[in-house]
């Protein structure tokens, strides 16, 4: 089953970090039993929700945390969770945090060269 994560964007395949964030969700959920909180819909029909992993922990948060995610605000203003966990991993230079600018995936998908 596919689910978006709810209140986070993940680098694309392409982008710094896009491999690493896809290897590091693996790592936590492939081929294990996890609980799917589901929050909505997309325009698509699929399910965007939050991914609790055996051990009780969000991947969605795990993301975050690592600097593997950016936190959403478009989509999640008010989830101060995510906003601590990306400004920690922002201050610790986690991740992507350790570039000097990165880019979020909603401005990389508007360039036309991606």
């Amino acid at each position: 089953m596919k689910v978006r994560l709810a209140g986070i964007d993940c680098p694309e395949k392409k982008q710094p970090f896009g491999t690493r964030a896809k290897g590091f969700t693996s790592d936590l959920a492939f081929g294990k039993e996890v609980k799917v909180q589901v929050q909505t819909y997309d325009g698509n029909g699929r399910i965007v929700g939050e991914v609790i992993l055996p051990d009780g922990t969000s991947l969605n948060q795990e993301l975050v945390r690592a600097g593997l995610a950016w936190w959403y605000r478009k989509y999640a203003p008010n989830d101060w969770i995510l906003k601590a966990l990306e400004d920690e991993a922002r201050n610790a230079k986690q991740g992507l945090w350790a570039d000097c600018c990165p880019i979020p995936p909603w401005e990389w998908r508007k360039d036309p060269k991606t």
